[in-house]
Protein backbone atom coordinates (compact mmCIF):
# COMPACT_ATOMS: atom_id res chain seq x y z
CA UNK A 1 0.00 0.00 0.00
CA UNK A 2 1.32 3.44 -0.94
CA UNK A 3 2.15 5.68 2.01
CA UNK A 4 0.53 9.11 1.74
CA UNK A 5 2.46 12.07 3.13
CA UNK A 6 0.29 15.13 3.72
CA UNK A 7 1.78 18.59 4.08
CA UNK A 8 -0.89 20.82 5.52
CA UNK A 9 -2.63 22.74 8.22
CA UNK A 10 -3.65 21.71 11.72
CA UNK A 11 -6.46 23.81 13.18
CA UNK A 12 -9.07 23.98 15.89
CA UNK A 13 -12.55 24.55 14.45
CA UNK A 14 -15.06 26.52 16.52
CA UNK A 15 -18.38 25.87 14.80
CA UNK A 16 -21.16 28.36 15.59
CA UNK A 17 -24.55 27.40 14.17
CA UNK A 18 -27.26 30.07 14.36
CA UNK A 19 -30.85 28.92 14.99
CA UNK A 20 -32.42 32.12 13.60
CA UNK A 21 -31.42 34.95 11.25
CA UNK A 22 -28.50 36.92 12.69
CA UNK A 23 -29.64 39.82 14.86
CA UNK A 24 -27.08 42.48 14.00
CA UNK A 25 -25.83 44.30 17.07
CA UNK A 26 -27.66 41.89 19.38
CA UNK A 27 -27.77 38.21 20.40
CA UNK A 28 -28.75 35.26 18.24
CA UNK A 29 -29.41 31.83 19.81
CA UNK A 30 -26.87 29.33 18.52
CA UNK A 31 -24.97 26.15 19.27
CA UNK A 32 -21.18 26.41 19.53
CA UNK A 33 -18.89 23.37 19.45
CA UNK A 34 -15.16 22.82 19.08
CA UNK A 35 -13.50 20.16 16.94
CA UNK A 36 -10.14 19.27 15.48
CA UNK A 37 -9.75 20.77 12.01
CA UNK A 38 -7.43 21.97 9.29
CA UNK A 39 -7.74 20.69 5.74
CA UNK A 40 -4.43 18.82 5.75
CA UNK A 41 -5.08 17.25 9.15
CA UNK A 42 -8.62 16.29 8.13
CA UNK A 43 -7.43 14.51 4.98
CA UNK A 44 -4.76 12.69 7.00
CA UNK A 45 -7.27 11.60 9.66
CA UNK A 46 -9.76 10.22 7.13
CA UNK A 47 -6.98 8.41 5.24
CA UNK A 48 -5.67 6.80 8.41
CA UNK A 49 -9.03 5.53 9.70
CA UNK A 50 -9.65 4.04 6.26
CA UNK A 51 -6.46 1.99 6.62
CA UNK A 52 -3.93 4.04 4.64
CA UNK A 53 -0.41 4.47 6.01
CA UNK A 54 -0.44 8.25 6.52
CA UNK A 55 1.93 10.92 7.80
CA UNK A 56 1.15 14.60 8.38
CA UNK A 57 3.83 17.30 8.26
CA UNK A 58 2.81 20.55 9.89
CA UNK A 59 3.32 23.07 12.65
CA UNK A 60 1.41 23.70 15.88
CA UNK A 61 1.66 26.02 18.84
CA UNK A 62 3.16 25.09 22.19
CA UNK A 63 -0.29 25.54 23.75
CA UNK A 64 -2.44 22.77 25.21
CA UNK A 65 -4.75 23.05 22.21
CA UNK A 66 -1.94 22.09 19.87
CA UNK A 67 -0.99 19.13 22.02
CA UNK A 68 -4.61 18.00 22.09
CA UNK A 69 -4.95 18.27 18.31
CA UNK A 70 -1.72 16.30 17.80
CA UNK A 71 -2.85 13.57 20.20
CA UNK A 72 -6.14 13.32 18.29
CA UNK A 73 -4.25 12.68 15.07
CA UNK A 74 -2.18 9.97 16.73
CA UNK A 75 -5.43 8.41 17.93
CA UNK A 76 -6.56 8.12 14.31
CA UNK A 77 -3.30 6.35 13.47
CA UNK A 78 -1.59 9.29 11.75
CA UNK A 79 2.20 9.56 11.94
CA UNK A 80 2.05 13.20 13.10
CA UNK A 81 5.33 14.98 12.33
CA UNK A 82 4.36 18.27 13.94
CA UNK A 83 6.91 20.97 14.78
CA UNK A 84 6.08 22.96 17.92
CA UNK A 85 6.20 26.72 17.36
CA UNK A 86 7.42 28.58 20.47
CA UNK A 87 5.80 31.88 19.50
CA UNK A 88 2.64 31.31 17.49
CA UNK A 89 -0.54 29.62 18.74
CA UNK A 90 -2.17 26.63 17.09
CA UNK A 91 -4.33 27.77 14.19
CA UNK A 92 -8.03 28.47 14.71
CA UNK A 93 -10.98 28.66 12.34
CA UNK A 94 -14.34 30.08 13.36
CA UNK A 95 -16.99 28.44 11.18
CA UNK A 96 -20.23 30.43 11.10
CA UNK A 97 -23.29 28.51 9.90
CA UNK A 98 -26.45 30.50 9.30
CA UNK A 99 -29.93 29.18 10.09
CA UNK A 100 -30.18 28.31 6.37
CA UNK A 101 -26.98 26.28 6.39
CA UNK A 102 -24.69 28.76 4.60
CA UNK A 103 -21.10 28.62 5.84
CA UNK A 104 -18.49 31.34 6.29
CA UNK A 105 -15.02 30.77 7.72
CA UNK A 106 -12.85 33.20 9.70
CA UNK A 107 -9.35 31.70 9.78
CA UNK A 108 -6.29 32.50 11.84
CA UNK A 109 -3.54 30.15 10.60
CA UNK A 110 -1.34 30.73 13.66
CA UNK A 111 1.64 28.36 13.65
CA UNK A 112 0.63 26.94 10.26
CA UNK A 113 1.84 30.17 8.64
CA UNK A 114 5.38 29.60 9.93
CA UNK A 115 6.01 26.15 8.40
CA UNK A 116 9.62 26.11 7.18
CA UNK A 117 11.54 23.92 4.69
CA UNK A 118 13.64 22.59 7.58
CA UNK A 119 10.42 21.29 9.16
CA UNK A 120 10.12 18.70 6.37
CA UNK A 121 11.42 15.27 7.54
CA UNK A 122 13.51 14.02 4.64
CA UNK A 123 12.88 10.37 5.56
CA UNK A 124 9.25 10.75 4.45
CA UNK A 125 10.19 11.57 0.86
CA UNK A 126 10.80 8.34 -1.05
CA UNK A 127 9.86 6.75 -4.38
CA UNK A 128 7.19 4.47 -2.89
CA UNK A 129 5.15 7.33 -1.42
CA UNK A 130 2.58 9.86 -2.51
CA UNK A 131 2.63 13.53 -1.49
CA UNK A 132 -0.57 15.49 -0.97
CA UNK A 133 -0.20 19.23 -0.37
CA UNK A 134 -3.01 21.27 1.12
CA UNK A 135 -3.75 24.32 -1.01
CA UNK A 136 -3.88 26.46 2.12
CA UNK A 137 -0.18 25.77 2.74
CA UNK A 138 0.67 27.00 -0.75
CA UNK A 139 -1.66 29.99 -0.66
CA UNK A 140 -0.38 31.26 2.69
CA UNK A 141 2.72 33.35 2.05
CA UNK A 142 4.42 32.28 5.29
CA UNK A 143 4.27 28.54 4.56
CA UNK A 144 4.54 28.73 0.76
CA UNK A 145 8.29 28.16 0.57
CA UNK A 146 7.99 24.98 2.65
CA UNK A 147 5.18 23.71 0.43
CA UNK A 148 7.20 24.38 -2.71
CA UNK A 149 10.26 22.65 -1.26
CA UNK A 150 8.05 19.65 -0.40
CA UNK A 151 6.85 19.54 -4.00
CA UNK A 152 10.44 19.70 -5.25
CA UNK A 153 11.57 16.93 -2.89
CA UNK A 154 8.68 14.75 -4.02
CA UNK A 155 9.55 15.24 -7.69
CA UNK A 156 13.24 14.54 -7.06
CA UNK A 157 12.39 11.33 -5.18
CA UNK A 158 9.91 10.01 -7.72
CA UNK A 159 6.77 10.44 -5.61
CA UNK A 160 3.38 10.97 -7.19
CA UNK A 161 1.81 14.30 -6.18
CA UNK A 162 -1.66 15.69 -5.59
CA UNK A 163 -2.68 19.21 -4.58
CA UNK A 164 -6.02 20.74 -3.62
CA UNK A 165 -7.19 24.27 -4.32
CA UNK A 166 -7.68 25.39 -0.73
CA UNK A 167 -10.46 27.97 -0.80
CA UNK A 168 -11.64 30.10 -3.70
CA UNK A 169 -11.36 33.57 -2.10
CA UNK A 170 -7.69 33.32 -1.01
CA UNK A 171 -6.94 31.43 -4.24
CA UNK A 172 -8.29 34.39 -6.18
CA UNK A 173 -6.16 36.77 -4.14
CA UNK A 174 -2.90 34.98 -5.00
CA UNK A 175 -3.96 34.57 -8.63
CA UNK A 176 -4.41 31.63 -10.97
CA UNK A 177 -1.12 32.15 -12.79
CA UNK A 178 0.94 31.90 -9.60
CA UNK A 179 -0.89 28.82 -8.32
CA UNK A 180 -0.47 27.04 -11.66
CA UNK A 181 3.24 27.83 -11.61
CA UNK A 182 3.76 26.68 -8.01
CA UNK A 183 2.03 23.34 -8.65
CA UNK A 184 3.88 22.46 -11.84
CA UNK A 185 4.58 18.72 -11.97
CA UNK A 186 1.50 17.80 -9.95
CA UNK A 187 -0.11 14.59 -11.16
CA UNK A 188 -3.58 15.16 -9.68
CA UNK A 189 -5.49 18.36 -8.84
CA UNK A 190 -8.54 18.51 -6.56
CA UNK A 191 -10.74 21.61 -6.79
CA UNK A 192 -14.38 22.49 -6.27
CA UNK A 193 -16.57 24.35 -8.73
CA UNK A 194 -15.60 27.81 -7.45
CA UNK A 195 -11.87 27.08 -7.34
CA UNK A 196 -11.98 25.68 -10.88
CA UNK A 197 -13.63 28.90 -12.05
CA UNK A 198 -10.91 30.99 -10.40
CA UNK A 199 -8.15 28.98 -12.09
CA UNK A 200 -9.71 28.90 -15.55
CA UNK A 201 -12.27 31.69 -15.86
CA UNK A 202 -14.82 29.03 -16.86
CA UNK A 203 -18.05 28.66 -14.88
CA UNK A 204 -18.96 25.37 -16.53
CA UNK A 205 -17.12 22.55 -14.70
CA UNK A 206 -16.66 20.44 -17.84
CA UNK A 207 -15.11 23.38 -19.69
CA UNK A 208 -12.95 24.19 -16.67
CA UNK A 209 -11.77 20.58 -16.45
CA UNK A 210 -10.71 20.65 -20.10
CA UNK A 211 -8.61 23.75 -19.49
CA UNK A 212 -7.04 22.34 -16.34
CA UNK A 213 -5.92 19.13 -18.06
CA UNK A 214 -3.50 21.29 -20.04
CA UNK A 215 -1.70 21.81 -16.71
CA UNK A 216 -2.44 18.61 -14.78
CA UNK A 217 -2.62 15.02 -16.14
CA UNK A 218 -5.61 14.29 -13.88
CA UNK A 219 -8.25 16.66 -12.50
CA UNK A 220 -11.09 16.05 -10.05
CA UNK A 221 -13.77 18.71 -9.59
CA UNK A 222 -16.05 18.38 -6.57
CA UNK A 223 -19.60 19.55 -7.33
CA UNK A 224 -21.29 19.17 -3.95
CA UNK A 225 -24.81 17.82 -4.25
CA UNK A 226 -24.23 17.43 -8.03
CA UNK A 227 -21.52 14.83 -7.47
CA UNK A 228 -18.04 15.06 -8.93
CA UNK A 229 -16.18 14.70 -12.20
CA UNK A 230 -12.81 13.41 -13.30
CA UNK A 231 -10.90 14.47 -16.40
CA UNK A 232 -7.60 13.33 -17.85
CA UNK A 233 -5.18 14.71 -20.40
CA UNK A 234 -5.27 11.34 -22.18
CA UNK A 235 -9.06 10.87 -22.22
CA UNK A 236 -11.66 12.75 -24.21
CA UNK A 237 -14.57 14.16 -22.22
CA UNK A 238 -15.24 13.92 -18.50
CA UNK A 239 -16.43 11.18 -16.19
CA UNK A 240 -19.29 12.14 -13.84
CA UNK A 241 -20.39 10.33 -10.69
CA UNK A 242 -23.42 11.50 -8.65
CA UNK A 243 -23.29 12.31 -4.97
CA UNK A 244 -24.82 9.88 -2.50
CA UNK A 245 -28.20 11.14 -1.29
CA UNK A 246 -27.76 12.29 2.29
CA UNK A 247 -29.39 14.62 4.79
CA UNK A 248 -26.39 16.51 6.24
CA UNK A 249 -25.90 16.87 9.97
CA UNK A 250 -26.48 20.55 10.89
CA UNK A 251 -22.89 20.98 12.07
CA UNK A 252 -21.14 18.96 9.38
CA UNK A 253 -18.06 20.48 7.76
CA UNK A 254 -15.08 19.12 5.85
CA UNK A 255 -16.84 16.76 3.45
CA UNK A 256 -14.46 17.91 0.73
CA UNK A 257 -11.47 16.72 2.78
CA UNK A 258 -13.10 13.34 3.34
CA UNK A 259 -13.76 13.17 -0.42
CA UNK A 260 -10.03 13.55 -1.13
CA UNK A 261 -9.20 10.84 1.40
CA UNK A 262 -11.74 8.54 -0.23
CA UNK A 263 -10.40 9.10 -3.73
CA UNK A 264 -6.65 8.83 -3.20
CA UNK A 265 -6.17 5.21 -1.99
CA UNK A 266 -8.33 3.75 -4.74
CA UNK A 267 -6.68 5.88 -7.41
CA UNK A 268 -3.17 5.14 -6.13
CA UNK A 269 -3.99 1.42 -6.25
CA UNK A 270 -4.50 1.77 -10.00
CA UNK A 271 -8.27 1.27 -9.93
CA UNK A 272 -10.57 2.93 -12.47
CA UNK A 273 -11.27 6.62 -11.72
CA UNK A 274 -14.98 5.85 -11.52
CA UNK A 275 -14.33 3.49 -8.62
CA UNK A 276 -12.21 6.14 -6.95
CA UNK A 277 -14.98 8.73 -7.36
CA UNK A 278 -17.57 6.35 -5.91
CA UNK A 279 -15.37 5.71 -2.89
CA UNK A 280 -14.78 9.45 -2.52
CA UNK A 281 -18.53 10.11 -2.50
CA UNK A 282 -19.03 7.36 0.06
CA UNK A 283 -16.59 8.96 2.49
CA UNK A 284 -17.94 12.46 1.83
CA UNK A 285 -21.45 11.21 2.67
CA UNK A 286 -20.13 9.71 5.90
CA UNK A 287 -18.61 13.09 6.80
CA UNK A 288 -21.92 14.84 6.12
CA UNK A 289 -23.67 12.50 8.56
CA UNK A 290 -21.66 13.78 11.55
CA UNK A 291 -20.68 17.06 13.18
CA UNK A 292 -17.15 18.35 12.74
CA UNK A 293 -14.61 17.68 10.02
CA UNK A 294 -12.89 14.56 11.39
CA UNK A 295 -14.05 10.92 11.59
CA UNK A 296 -16.01 9.97 14.65
CA UNK A 297 -14.30 7.06 16.42
CA UNK A 298 -16.30 4.33 18.14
Amino acid sequence: MTRVVVVGDLMTDSVARAFYPLARGSDTPASVATYGGGSGANVAAWLAVEGTDTALIGRRGSDITGRTREMELMGYGVDARMVMDPERPTGTCVVMITHRGDRTMLSDPGANAALQPEDLPRDLFGPDGHLHVSGYTLINEGSRRAARVALRLARENGMSISVDGGSHAPLERVGAESFLEWTSGTRLLFVNREQAAVLTGRDDPDAAAKVLTAWYPNVVIKLGADGALWASKTRAGTLHVPAEPVEPSPGSIGAGDAFIAGFLPTWLAGKHPKEALINAQRLAARALHQPGARPELD
